[in-house]
């Protein structure tokens, strides 16, 4: 006889129940709920216990930097309206609202994500709007800043997001972008700004410490991202 399936949690309930609060490494002024080995963050995400987990779950080097780099310059986020895409866990749009931005807006794809950031914004005291939503093929929001943490993981990914970048920055939104250098990031449309170390939880680094980029973009696109399978044409 099939048993039935379980139905998933309530996310705010599982995360306060089982992902412990603490001080994010690189970054003593924010605490978070972080996934720790006995988590069971597959039971939340609806996944196998094999499956990775969900990114939200954990600081990752691409966030940590922009988060990093926005605490030490506020004058960069100071009375803007600021949006973070991806915004996982909140970090960057926690550090954003720290250093005084006027609004933050926290977009992720994942409703587990947006359950954590509004715990998250809670621990930190801080206002943040988090909504749940794929925005990248649509027009530019609302927003002075547009800040971007890790999400040059994945080719066809990186090509969706960096047309959707290309577009906010035409219609006058400054664009900062998080990463470690990983595999799909567009390294020759962007103009590094700052380095800084931080912990990492992808590519294999289990938190250690790896140099990581703020990037704006050039004034200039210099040849796109294709996603696999499509061929540049002239």
């Amino acid at each position: 006889m099939k048993r039935p399936r379980m139905p998933n949690p309530d996310p705010a309930v599982f995360i306060k129940a089982n992902l412990p609060i603490s001080h994010v490494p690189s970054i003593p002024e924010i605490r978070l709920h972080m996934a720790g080995p006995a988590s069971g963050l597959w039971r939340l995400a609806g996944r196998g216990e094999a499956d990775p987990p969900p990114y939200w779950a954990y600081p990752w080097a691409g966030g940590a930097v922009l988060a990093r780099h926005l605490l030490d310059r506020p004058e960069m986020v100071g009375g803007r309206r600021v949006l973070d895409l991806g915004a996982g866990s909140g970090l960057v749009a926690i550090a954003a609202a720290k250093a005084g931005a006027a609004t933050v807006t926290a977009i992720d794809i994942d409703a587990n994500a947006i359950a954590a950031i509004g715990l998250n914004a809670a621990i930190n005291r801080v206002n943040i709007a988090p909504f749940a939503a794929d925005i990248i093929e649509g027009p530019p929001p609302a927003a002075d800043l547009l800040v971007v943490g890790d999400l040059f993981y994945d080719p066809a990914l990186a090509f969706r997001v960096m047309a959707f970048l290309r577009r906010c920055q035409a219609s006058g939104i400054e664009v900062l972008i998080g990463d470690p250098e990983r595999a799909y990031l567009p390294q020759g449309e962007l103009r590094r700004i700052a380095t800084h170390a931080v912990a990492d939880f992808g590519g294999g680094t289990g938190g250690c410490a790896v140099p990581a980029g703020v990037f704006a973009l050039s004034g200039k696109a210099e040849g796109e991202i294709m996603p696999e399978g499509q061929a540049a044409t002239a």
